[in-house]
């Protein structure tokens, strides 16, 4: 049992929560039993597991205190677990593809409406988050485990038709469509450069009444339309 914080295992957690530390080794951490869950349902195995003591879960014993000391969580955790990272390459028929979505709160959540509504992968472009980060993960709630992730320098390397996700430009979206789509969305507070709208091959908007949407709020919701006639169907 470990009861130390100060052990060489917990001290690799703390410097997988720095993306440096991350890219380095190229692992993660995920924390918390439905997080796991998530991983062992998607038949994503651990690297190593640690459990708090008396727990009475399969991993690694830590004392609760010193598993709380390297908990990401505010509240701490009961279990957490290193992962290593898997990356894939862009796929139809439907993908998103995050272009500076620097809010690891936002791609995580866009990963959570990719999987509900049937995307192949979430794609990252320049200046997006690590979808492996802490907060991005938990943002996720699993979904980092089920859904492709990929990296592209930018959206040329996109599979289908490029259809940006621009306010108040362009067309009206509707859907559904009969061919591959990659779904472009922007950063929050900047949205989509203008060379990267100049790439796509069409510009719409979602019409709202407000001014703006939460960048991943737009994102479930242009997935939602895109993919509404199949899901009802099925």
């Amino acid at each position: 049992m470990i009861t130390s914080p100060h052990n060489e295992k917990l001290k690799e957690i703390r410097r997988l929560a720095r993306r440096r530390g991350r890219e380095r080794s190229g692992a993660f951490v995920a924390e918390g039993e439905d997080l796991l869950g998530a991983a062992d349902a998607a038949g994503w195995p651990a690297a190593e597991r640690y459990v708090a003591a008396g727990s009475g879960a399969d991993g690694i014993e830590v004392e609760p205190e010193v598993l709380s000391k390297v908990s990401a969580l505010g509240s701490g955790t009961r279990a957490l677990a290193i992962y290593e990272e898997r990356w894939a390459a862009p796929i139809g028929p439907l993908c998103v593809y995050l272009h500076g979505m620097g809010d690891p709160g936002n791609v995580g959540a866009v990963l959570r409406s990719a999987l509900a509504f049937g995307a192949a992968c979430v794609v990252l472009g320049p200046g997006s988050a690590d979808p492996f980060g802490p907060r991005a993960v938990r943002s996720s709630m699993g979904a980092i485990f089920s859904v492709p992730v990929a990296k592209v320098d930018g959206p040329e390397a996109l599979p289908g038709e490029r259809i940006a996700l621009v306010p108040r430009a362009g067309e009206p979206l509707a859907g559904p469509v009969e061919h591959d789509v990659a779904l472009v969305v922007g950063s929050e507070r900047d949205g989509l450069p203008a060379e990267v709208v100049a790439s796509c091959d069409r510009t719409v908007h979602i019409p709202i009444a407000a001014e703006s949407l939460n960048a991943a709020m737009a994102a479930t919701v242009a997935l939602y339309e895109l993919t509404r006639h199949r899901m009802a169907a099925s």
